[in-house]
């Protein structure tokens, strides 16, 4: 297989569309996720799917560019970084979604549901930029 833009613009546009429907969840305040367990499954289920979707883009890149691998899927996001795909101070930020991500999914410790809401809407735009960072590169 060869590096395929358009696995990666698949992949980019299930994210976008699962950032229109975060976009909708979050005209709720965080009480009123938190007040209403589908309002937060739905956020948790989202997030899961957007770094899953971004995870799955980093190591397209990583394969397909015969980059060197990562040892966790935390680090796909350096490797992009010292690739110059993503800018460093930005990798710096965003990589931790995966062992939030992990968190969620797989029970590893109590998340307090207060904090996960309350960040998500604060951050979710990271993942907007990370798409736009993306595309960027793409486009070169």
């Amino acid at each position: 297989m060869t590096f395929q833009k358009s696995v990666v613009s698949e992949k980019l546009d299930r994210t976008s569309g699962y950032l229109d429907e975060v976009e909708n969840l979050f005209r709720f305040s965080a009480k009123e996720i938190l007040a209403d367990s589908e309002k937060l499954h739905i956020a948790e289920r989202l997030f899961q799917l957007i770094v899953d979707e971004i995870i799955d883009i980093n190591q397209h890149f990583i394969k397909e560019l015969h980059f060197d691998l990562s040892n966790d899927l935390e680090g796909t996001f350096h490797i992009l970084g010292e690739n110059n795909i993503l800018p460093q101070d930005f990798v710096l930020r965003i990589s931790p979604v995966v062992g939030l991500r992990n968190r969620l999914v797989h029970r590893y410790e109590k998340l307090d549901p207060k904090t996960f809401i309350e960040s998500f809407q604060k951050e979710y735009t990271d993942f907007e930029e990370y798409i736009k960072f993306i595309i960027n590169y793409l486009e070169k």
